[in-house]
């Protein structure tokens, strides 16, 4: 697929809702996936912290990468927050690591290369016979349930729309 094309159609899957998408007050599902660095990450392992799980369809598209800078970017105000932010799309660790890399990311992305877990969250799309991960968020609370739900984001402005319901939620 020529990159023109590509990016055209990644930024379609951001207009998509998916189905099956964990509602607010459900435990959000438990998941091993493997990080940039190799090491294994389990959303348990966050217990008692807020984690921002959000799935994107492509590392290194315009609007994955404005979206990961944003939630870089905001990072400070996440960690005074006691909030985590966490990435997954269904690229491999090694794509991730130079995503990271090239953009300076510093929080965890993880691969979900079977899309088990991106179909698990409802973020699972198809398009053209294409499986990629929908541009979705969940804000997960320290006990583990679903605070907050977003489908299909809007990339640049989606992090502060995260942080506002963060403040609200964790007063």
């Amino acid at each position: 697929m020529k990159t023109g094309l590509w990016m055209m159609f990644v930024f379609a899957v951001g207009l998509y809702a998916a189905e099956g998408v964990p509602q607010v007050g459900q435990a959000a599902a438990d998941f091993t996936l493997p990080s940039q660095d190799g090491s294994k990450i389990s959303l348990h392992d966050f217990k008692g912290k807020w984690v921002v799980l959000y799935f994107y369809p492509k590392d290194g598209t315009a609007g994955c990468t404005i979206e990961a800078h944003n939630f870089q970017r905001d990072i400070a105000q996440y960690e005074q927050r006691k909030a985590v932010i966490v990435g997954v799309s269904v690229d491999s660790t090694d794509s991730h690591k130079e995503f990271c890399a090239k953009q300076g990311l510093t929080f965890k992305l993880l691969a979900d290369t079977e899309k088990t877990v991106s179909a698990q969250y409802g973020s699972i799309t198809n398009i053209l016979g294409y499986k990629i991960a929908s541009r979705n968020t969940f804000l997960v609370d320290p006990t583990g349930k679903i605070a907050k739900a977003w489908t299909g984001v809007s990339p640049s402005r989606h992090s502060g729309e995260v942080l506002a319901a963060l403040t609200q939620l964790a007063r």
